[in-house]
């Protein structure tokens, strides 16, 4: 009895070795680096993605439309504040968020000066199933400033996030994050400016700062 009960532990050890399979690795975390279900991105870490490319970044006037700011350079940085075991929801702290060589065929406008996010940081937070929030931090709301050319001089106009946060997804195929017509109302400035922007922008590969895809799992 006593030799049967060994052989048939050592055959369970031998069928748990071979399967590759060991506690630490039994439970995932939400972002992970090298592949679906790879190593743990650490708290702490750097994040950081630019457009994809081929892609610009669109603030227009519309949901449908053509008209109003694009620009083709944009980066986001920010840094993970918890990456819990999956399935479940990532947070980070969006600390950095840049808009540049961007151009307006709005009628009346020669160009424009600059785009600016305003009130970072915000709060981030990234679940298993790919969907992406972004909310407002302490210092105020989401909020950009839009400083365009005009035939009548420089015009500043404030932008706020209609919803009060924004929405995107995230896709493991190409490590992307994607923001769809996610709408702004203007808060200030110049008739020039379209009262309501939708923003628009595709960032990948998104990687930590010695290069790692990210992954969600």
């Amino acid at each position: 009895m006593r030799t049967r009960s060994l052989l048939t532990f050592t055959a369970a050890v031998a069928a748990f070795a071979l399967s590759g399979v060991s506690p630490a690795s039994a439970a995932d975390n939400v972002l992970t680096t090298g592949s679906a279900g790879g190593d743990a991105v650490a708290t702490n870490a750097t994040v950081t993605a630019s457009l994809a490319s081929g892609t610009t970044a669109t603030l227009y006037s519309s949901a449908t439309g053509t008209t109003g700011i694009t620009c083709t350079t944009s980066q986001f940085t920010a840094t993970v504040d918890s990456n819990p075991a999956a399935p479940g929801t990532a947070s980070e702290t969006l600390t950095g968020h840049t808009f540049s060589n961007c151009t307006s065929n709005n009628v009346g406008v020669l160009g424009v000066t600059s785009v600016t996010v305003n009130n970072l940081a915000y709060t981030t937070t990234v679940a298993s199933d790919g969907t992406v929030a972004v909310t407002p931090g302490t210092a105020g709301p989401i909020q950009t400033t839009v400083v365009l050319r005009t035939l009548l001089g420089s015009v500043t106009c404030v932008y706020q996030a209609t919803n009060g946060s924004l929405s995107g997804a995230a896709d493991n195929a190409d490590n992307s994050i994607k923001f769809t017509n996610q709408q702004f109302t203007r808060t200030s400035g110049s008739s020039l400016c379209p009262g309501s922007g939708f923003w628009t922008a595709k960032y990948a590969p998104v990687a930590t700062s010695d290069g790692a895809a990210v992954f969600v799992n």
